[in-house]
Parts: structure tokens; C-alpha cells; sequence
């Protein structure tokens, strides 16, 4: 099945985006029909499948549906929705664990809700669309990550370096639903939608201690957090923030504190020309009142020409330049961002991995590869450099160990081999492509 966006549904979201976009005041309200359309259901199926991810709390898996019929369990969802019986199931908990250490939990839906969540995406995400702020970059249709990259280099290299180095306490977690609830009301009126909205929100999470034993926590007690890993939540995050990238505009903070504010999902900086420590207060004031709170543990400002921040994994401020030694303000992938590649490379190749050659190679090669379309903006040569003599070093002692080399394997496994016959990719000689 394409993942192409079919074009009927393709028009009706051009046509709801058009009507949110020229009537900033209308409020819909025939909606839900929508949601549970055949092909709707039909495409957020595909999407959904493409995604892959585990299974929820009934196990159910995408071949066990195929293998039964896709039609069918679609056609049973549809029914559902329409003699509105449908409730959500609870979501799986997992914890993963965080780079800096810690671990972070994440809720894993059945992938029955995660069909109806994404067909309720595709029918809403235009209409939230079309009152973001320029200034949101997470989780949009034709934006990215890079682009608020991009944005945050270009304005320091502006001037724009006295900056509000921002950090949410568990944004997610604590976004509270009523407020949330009633943002989404200002555009969705259709009491169908909210009702769906309303119960994902208030979906039981299960957990399971080492035993086995089953633990049902939230529901209906549940009075705030959207469950990351949900696929309406990014969605629902973005209209929530957008209360705070509103209130800068509405209330011309941009001009007060001489400002620009770059957001990306729950993350944000604020680069200003000398008005950082104000920028920060009107800020503090603001999440608060949204019932939100600033980690005052790690939120700081920073003077960029004098000392480095980062932001989504890239470093910004002065960088030398080594040929001749001068000061630039550049960006650049960051500590933490090298380490975490390092890290992954280091868990991949283990003894315990008795894969072939082939397979992990080729396993190491896509790690790198995704590293690589992301962090291909800026200054990359010694992060290549100190990616590139880790991977080396790391499957030269690999090798070495699976064919019980006695010396070190230079010779055997040289760069040039581990680079070149045995085909590990190296990022300082891959092409990338680049975006101005």
C-alpha cells in the first residue's frame, strides 16, 4: 500500500487548512464522519504499518492482522466509530533510557488506537496547522529539525547572541488537560472528536514489575500529560505550546526584548540582542501560568560569542578555525550527540553478537547513516573524524576477538580495509547532502 497521501484525502486536507487559514475564527464541527472515513482509515492503516512498533498491551501484531484479514479488522474499527462503542485500550509503558542517564518512560498504544489516532491526525493536523507559529518547527508537515538548526545559526550569526538557553520539566508529563482540552476547542467544536481526544488522554498505562504482575495506573484520575509515544501527542503538544509562541507575538516580545524564539516540540531557545535576562522572566511567568514549569537546573543564558549552548544535539557559538587559528560563530554536532553514536556503535558490537559479517555491518552502517543525514549542517570534520576513529577501532577489535586474531589486527583490518573491502561506511569521505 503508497504512503502517499491518496488525493482525495489529500483534498480535503488542503480544504480544511484553507478554511482554518482564511477564517482564523471559525470553529468545525462536522468532523468525526471524517475520522472514521474507509480510505481515512485505509491510509492511517499504511502509515501506521510503515511505522512498525511494538505491540500493546493485547499483543497484537501487523501480521496477525494480515493474517486474518485487514479488511475485516479495519472494517471493525470503522463500525466501532461509527456506533461510537469505540474505546481506547491501555497503553503499554516500556522505560528507555535516557543519553544523560536516567531512563524515560514511553507509552506504547495498541495498534488499534494507533490507527484511529493517526486517521484523527490526518483529519486535524491541518487545522492546527494553520495557527502555528513560524517560529514552531517540531513535528510539521515540510519542517524539521534542521530548518530550526538552520534558523538558530542564521540569527547568532545575526547578532542575536545574548540567549535564553531553555529547558521544560517534563513538558509531556504535565500539560494539563483542561487547559489543553479547551485549545483544542477554540478551533474543534465536533463533541465527537473531543470525546475521542478527551479519552486518550485519560487511557489507563499499564505496568509490569519483574515478575509479571499487571499494574493499571492513570485513567480517568489522569489530569494531565500526554502519553509520549501516542501519535496524537506531538500534535496535541504543538497546539499546547503554541500558547507561549502566541503570547510572544501577540504581545510583541519580538520587538520589546529585540527576540527571536525557535521552538521545537518542548525544546526552545530565545536569542535576543542584549535582553536575554527579561526575555527569560516574561517566559517563566508565562509556563507557569500554563501549568507548565521551567528546569531551573538547566535552563541558563548565555553570551554565544563568548561561550557555546546547544540545541537539538548541535553545539552553537565560537569555534576556532584551524588552518589559521581564527574565531568564527559556527555550529557543530555536539559532545553528546558523538557520544550517543559512540555509544551506539560500542552496544552493536559486542561478542555477543554472532550475526554474520553481512548483517552487522549493515546494521552499523544504517546507525551511521541516519547520524549523518542528520548531522549534515555546520562544521562536521572532527566530529567525522572522532565518529570515523571509534567505528575503526571498535570493529577492528571486533573482528580481531571473532577470528582470534593474536596481534592487534592492524595488518588484517586496517583502515583502509574496514573502510574500503569489508565496506564500513566512513563519514568524512560520505556525501551528504546539503541544504543552504
Amino acid at each position: 500500500m503508497s504512503l502517499a497521501t491518496p488525493s482525495k484525502i489529500r483534498e480535503l486536507q488542503i480544504k480544511l487548512y484553507r478554511k482554518a487559514k482564511n477564517e482564523p475564527g471559525y470553529r468545525f464541527y462536522m468532523l468525526y464522519d471524517k475520522i472514521h472515513r474507509e480510505d481515512i482509515l485505509a491510509h492511517a492503516y499504511a502509515r501506521a504499518r510503515a511505522n512498525q512498533g511494538a505491540p500493546g498491551v493485547d499483543g497484537q501484531t501487523f501480521e496477525q492482522i494480515e493474517s486474518t484479514g485487514r479488511e475485516k479488522w479495519l472494517a471493525g474499527i470503522r463500525q466501532e466509530l461509527r456506533n461510537k462503542t469505540y474505546r481506547p485500550q491501555p497503553v503499554r509503558r516500556v522505560m528507555i533510557p535516557k543519553p544523560g542517564g536516567g531512563e524515560r518512560p514511553l507509552g506504547i498504544p495498541t495498534i488499534r488506537d494507533r490507527v484511529v489516532q493517526t486517521a484523527a491526525k490526518i483529519v486535524l493536523e491541518p487545522i492546527f496547522e494553520a495557527d502555528l507559529e513560524p517560529s514552531a518547527y517540531g513535528y510539521r508537515p515540510k519542517r524539521s529539525a534542521q530548518d530550526a538548526i538552520r534558523k538558530v545559526h542564521k540569527l547568532v550569526c545575526e547578532g542575536y547572541t545574548d540567549v535564553v538557553d531553555a529547558d521544560l520539566s517534563k513538558y509531556f508529563d504535565s500539560i494539563p488537560h483542561c487547559e489543553l482540552l479547551q485549545c483544542v476547542a477554540r478551533r474543534i467544536v465536533d463533541r465527537e472528536v473531543l470525546r475521542l481526544i478527551k479519552m486518550w488522554l485519560q487511557a489507563p498505562v499499564e505496568e509490569r514489575d519483574e515478575n509479571g504482575k499487571r499494574r493499571l495506573t492513570g485513567g480517568k484520575d489522569r489530569h494531565c500529560g500526554t502519553p509520549q509515544g501516542g501519535v496524537a501527542s506531538p500534535m496535541l503538544a504543538n497546539v499546547y505550546m503554541n500558547r507561549l509562541l502566541k503570547g510572544w507575538r501577540n504581545t510583541k516580545r519580538g520587538e520589546q526584548f529585540d527576540a527571536h524564539i525557535v521552538n521545537y516540540a518542548d525544546d526552545f531557545v530565545i536569542l535576543s540582542r542584549g535582553k536575554a535576562a527579561e526575555a527569560l522572566n516574561w517566559t517563566r511567568q508565562v509556563v507557569t501560568r500554563m501549568g507548565v514549569t521551567l528546569n531551573e537546573a538547566k535552563t541558563s543564558i548565555k553570551q554565544a560569542r563568548q561561550e557555546s549552548f546547544n540545541f537539538l544535539g548541535y553545539t552553537f557559538g565560537p569555534h576556532r578555525y584551524k588552518k589559521d587559528g581564527h574565531w568564527y560563530l559556527g555550529a557543530s554536532p555536539s559532545k553528546k550527540a558523538v557520544a550517543r553514536i559512540k555509544e551506539k556503535v560500542g552496544q552493536l558490537l559486542v561478542p555477543s553478537n554472532t550475526g554474520t559479517w553481512e548483517e552487522v555491518r549493515n546494521r552499523l552502517n544504517q546507525s551511521l547513516r541516519g547520524w549523518l543525514a542528520y548531522f549534515s549542517y555546520g562544521t562536521r570534520a572532527a566530529a567525522y573524524d572522532a565518529v570515523d576513529n571509534y567505528v575503526y577501532e571498535s570493529v577492528r577489535h571486533f573482528l580481531r576477538r571473532r577470528h582470534q586474531v593474536p596481534s592487534r589486527g592492524t595488518n588484517r583490518f586496517s583502515i583502509k580495509a574496514v573502510f574500503g573491502e569489508l565496506g564500513v561506511l566512513q563519514l568524512s569521505r560520505a556525501k551528504v547532502k546539503t541544504r543552504s
